[in-house]
């Protein structure tokens, strides 16, 4: 058991810590880059085309540069152009919300198109359910939160005047001194969870607790059989949890409907512990990072249960048309 323990601690550290450079590698050319496009004043002179998409969002068109990397790229990408962008915590809370059903959409889609969903159809509900949950999210955000397009664009305008005024040295420093800040809690916070998540894999823990979770997955509308991959995907994400969801989906016999109904609950909840930690030493509320999307998981396997039953009823009744006029015939 020490040795076990042992080395699901060194692992976890091994693994934490070539996750942080790797993270680094890419959060410090984006977060400076950002800067960079804020310093410059660019970013600001496209607020025209993309104001009314981020509007329906309720976000200024700044925020659209985080929305672009971190569905391309990922969470952590979008985190450094988001410490590097004037924006409030409300905002980022907007963000936060959006980028945590949609991101890193080709890398997961494919994984999800590997283990029982179209990419396609994966990457494009995420995004349809983003919209729609960052949307209703907005209604609850103090109204002050929520811009115009006109005060967005003075608000631009501003913000740009400003940063022209401030010498290169000094933006540098700050973003610096930011950028440092934000990397020493990210530290604080992706250490432990890797180390945790190393000492559930070397004592087995996951397939023990999915027995005690059978009623959780009841509630959210999954089967009970594929509650190793909804654990997985819940704890280390798709693209992490990639290899087991794949294996486990070509290993065993799954319903094409419990694959769906799993595909499109861990394509809006997944990574349920690290990506909304990410957020946190923004300053955005933990209710909004964990408990939005989870609710939109539930809502939807329930819809698309409704949508099943009322065509598998229309079909029932159709059927049930056709013999009772076939009967009629023959009786003639």
């Amino acid at each position: 058991m020490n040795i076990r323990c042992k080395n699901g601690i060194t692992s976890g550290l091994k693994r934490g810590l070539s996750g942080y450079i790797w993270l680094l590698k890419i959060l410090t050319p984006i977060s400076f880059g950002t800067a960079l496009l804020v310093y410059s004043g660019w970013l600001y002179k496209i607020d025209f085309i993309i104001q009314p998409v981020m509007g329906v969002l309720s976000l200024p068109a700044s925020a659209a540069l985080p929305l672009i990397i971190g569905i391309f790229t990922g969470i952590y990408g979008a985190i450094g152009a988001m410490a590097a962008l004037p924006l409030t915590v409300e905002q980022m809370t907007l963000i936060a919300i959006f980028l945590l059903i949609s991101h890193n959409l080709i890398q997961e889609s494919i994984v999800q198109g590997q283990s029982g969903l179209n990419p396609f159809i994966a990457a494009g509900f995420r995004l349809a359910v983003s919209f729609i949950v960052t949307a209703i999210a907005a209604f609850f955000i103090e109204p002050q939160t929520t811009l115009s397009a006109a005060s967005s664009v003075a608000g631009s305008n501003a913000t740009e005047a400003l940063y022209k005024s401030i010498p290169f040295l000094t933006m540098f420093k700050g973003w610096f001194i930011d950028f440092a800040t934000l990397a020493l809690k990210i530290f604080t916070i992706i250490m432990p969870l890797m180390v945790v998540m190393e000492l559930m894999k070397a004592f087995d823990l996951i397939r023990h607790i999915v027995k005690t979770i059978s009623p959780i997955l009841s509630i959210m509308g999954l089967s009970r059989a594929t509650g190793v991959l909804w654990l997985t995907a819940a704890c280390f994400g798709l693209a992490y949890g990639a290899a087991v969801i794949v294996d486990e989906t070509r290993n065993n016999n799954f319903s094409r409907d419990e694959l769906i109904r799993l595909h499109l609950s861990i394509g809006i909840n997944h990574a349920v512990i690290e990506d909304p930690a990410l957020f946190l030493p923004l300053g955005i509320s933990p209710f909004w990072l964990w408990i939005p999307r989870l609710l939109a998981a539930i809502f939807t396997i329930y819809v698309i249960h409704i949508i099943n039953l009322v065509r598998k009823l229309y079909a029932d009744r159709k059927t049930y048309a056709k013999r009772t006029c076939h009967k009629k015939f023959c009786d003639h």
